[in-house]
C-alpha cells in the first residue's frame, strides 16, 4: 500500500459488504487516499449492497453500485457449465477475479479516473526494478510480485494466478500485511457492521452451495455406465457433471467403496476404482500457462505446485513442451489431480503463475 502522494491518489475500491473489503476501504481512507466504494450487482438482491452502502456511509466516502449481472453470467456462469458439460471442474473464482474484478471492474475505475483499484484478497504486492535490453539502450521496468499473505491460513494467491503486469500495477491489497484476527479488530475500532456478516461461499452464484440441484436445473444430462477400472460394466450414472475425480460418496453402487478415477466423456462413462491407491499422480500436463511476470522463465524450473485452493503444495519440476502447455513432473505422488482446476507453481513466498489441469 506504500505509494507516493497518496492524497491525490484516487482508488476505487470493490466492496461486497463483507469483513475484508470493508476493511480494505477503512484502511485506504485512513492513509489519505481518495477512496470511492463500489458494489459489483452479480446476482438478484441479497442485501449485501445494503451493508456496503452503510460501511461506505460511516467511513464518509462516494458508494456506486455497478450492475454487472449480464457480463457475470456470460462471463463467468455460462464459462462455469460450458466446462462442466466437457467433464472438467472448473474454479469459476480464477476466472471472475481475471475477468471480473482486474479486467471488467478496472475498465470501470479506470473510466472514473482511478489510480488504483483494491480488494479485500488477502494477497501483497512487492515491486522489483529490472533492466530490459533494446539494441545498446537498458530501460529501466518495475515487476510486480505476488506474495502470499501475511496470514498462511488466509492466503488467496492461489486464486489469482492468472493476473498479469497492467492489472498488479494498478491494484492494491490493504489487508494482504494482517492476519484475519487483526483484520476483525480493525473492524471493531472502524465501528464497521461487518462481523456478523455472512462469510463468502466457495461459489457466489450457486444458492446455498447445493451444486448438483443448480447443475441439474441448468444442464441437460445423460444417463450412461459406470465403468470399473477392469472396462466392466458395473452401474449407472446420473449424468457426468454430478461427479468429481476422488469421489467416494453418492456413486451409489454397492459392494463398495468406490472412488471416481476419471470422466470420459466422449462415451459418457464413468470409471471408477475399488483401490485408492489409484487416485495417485506423479504427473500431469496444464494449458493456457500464466506467468505473472510477464515473462517465460528458462524451463525445465524447480518450484512448490498447488493443485488445488486448501492443498500443500508439493515440490515438483515444471517442463516445457512442444504445444506451450507444461508438463507437471511431481516430487510425490498427489491424490485426485482433477482436469479443469488450477495448478498454481510458487517459489518461496512468490506466486510465479499457473495452468488449467488437462
Amino acid at each position: 500500500m506504500k505509494t507516493k502522494k497518496k492524497e491525490k491518489n484516487k482508488v476505487v475500491v470493490a466492496m461486497s459488504g463483507g469483513l475484508d473489503s470493508s476493511v480494505a476501504a477503512a484502511l485506504l481512507k485512513k492513509s489519505g487516499f481518495n477512496t470511492v466504494g463500489v458494489f459489483m450487482k452479480m446476482r438478484p438482491f441479497s442485501g449485501d449492497e445494503v451493508r456496503a452502502g452503510k460501511v461506505a456511509k460511516i467511513l464518509k466516502i462516494p458508494f456506486h453500485i455497478f450492475n454487472i449481472e449480464k457480463e457475470f453470467k456470460k462471463r463467468i456462469i455460462d464459462n462455469f457449465l460450458n466446462e462442466q458439460k466437457k467433464g472438467k471442474t472448473p474454479n469459476p473464482c480464477v476466472i471472475c477475479n481475471k475477468k471480473i474484478k482486474f479486467g471488467l471492474f478496472l475498465e470501470k475505475a479506470l473510466k472514473m479516473d482511478a489510480d488504483f483499484i483494491a480488494t479485500g484478497h488477502y494477497v501483497r504486492i512487492k515491486t522489483q526494478s529490472a533492466k530490459l535490453k533494446v539494441q545498446n539502450h537498458s530501460l529501466k521496468l518495475k515487476i510486480y510480485k505476488l506474495l502470499k499473505a501475511k496470514d498462511k491460513e488466509k492466503d488467496q494467491s492461489y486464486f489469482l494466478w492468472k493476473l498479469n503486469q497492467r492489472q498488479l500495477k494498478r491494484a492494491l491489497f490493504p489487508v494482504g500485511d494482517y492476519t484475519r484476527r487483526e483484520v476483525e479488530k480493525l473492524a471493531k475500532k472502524f465501528k464497521l457492521p461487518v462481523l456478523k456478516a455472512k462469510k463468502s461461499v466457495e461459489i457466489c452464484f450457486v444458492p446455498d452451495a447445493k451444486i448438483n440441484e443448480f447443475l441439474k436445473s441448468k444442464i441437460k444430462t445423460n444417463k450412461g455406465n459406470i465403468i470399473s477400472i477392469k472396462r466392466k460394466i458395473i452401474g449407472e450414472h446420473r449424468g457426468l457433471c454430478f461427479y468429481t475425480v476422488g469421489q467416494r460418496k453418492g456413486i451409489g453402487l454397492p459392494g463398495g467403496p468406490y472412488w471416481v478415477l476419471e470422466k470420459n466423456t466422449k462415451n459418457n462413462d464413468l470409471i471408477v476404482t475399488k483401490n485408492g491407491k489409484d487416485l495417485y499422480k506423479k504427473s500431469f500436463t496444464v494449458k493456457n500457462v500464466n506467468w505473472i511476470s510477464g515473462k517465460k522463465p528458462k524451463l525445465p524450473l524447480k518450484a512448490k505446485v498447488k493443485i488445488r485452493y486448501r492443498h500443500n503444495s508439493v515440490s515438483a519440476k515444471i517442463c516445457r513442451m512442444i504445444n506451450g502447455n507444461c508438463k507437471i513432473i511431481l516430487e510425490k505422488s498427489q491424490r485426485a489431480v482433477t482436469p479443469g482446476q488450477s495448478a498454481v507453481f510458487y517459489q518461496k513466498e512468490n506466486l510465479l503463475g499457473g495452468g488449467i489441469i488437462c
